[in-house]
């Protein structure tokens, strides 16, 4: 059975970026995915490729799953830095749901 989302990565960003071999994680959760996406953008490792259902995401879907995945990112550092509930944060900067 093809998992929902497929996402390829590279860990080994400090060798060789040609020759590093892709890392891949698969869910059927949309929110394990984002999740996933949030602790990648997070250690500022490489998203090479997201499949939705074995198919690549078009361009528009790929940017607003990562646009999403960030702004979760965002309002979790503003939370923690700032001492702020979601909701606070929300109103005040417009991040969080």
């Amino acid at each position: 059975m093809i998992p929902k989302y497929s996402i390829e990565f590279v860990t080994d960003v400090k060798k060789n970026k040609k020759n590093s071999k892709p890392n891949y994680y698969s869910t059927d959760d949309p929110v394990a995915c984002e999740e996933f996406l949030i602790e990648l953008l997070e250690r500022s490792l490489p998203i090479c490729n997201i499949r939705h259902e074995g198919l690549p995401m078009s361009r528009a879907e790929f940017d607003a799953l990562i646009k999403r995945a960030a702004g979760n990112l965002a309002a979790k550092h503003l939370c923690t830095s700032l001492n702020l509930k979601p909701e606070e944060e929300h109103y005040r900067f417009g991040f969080a749901a």
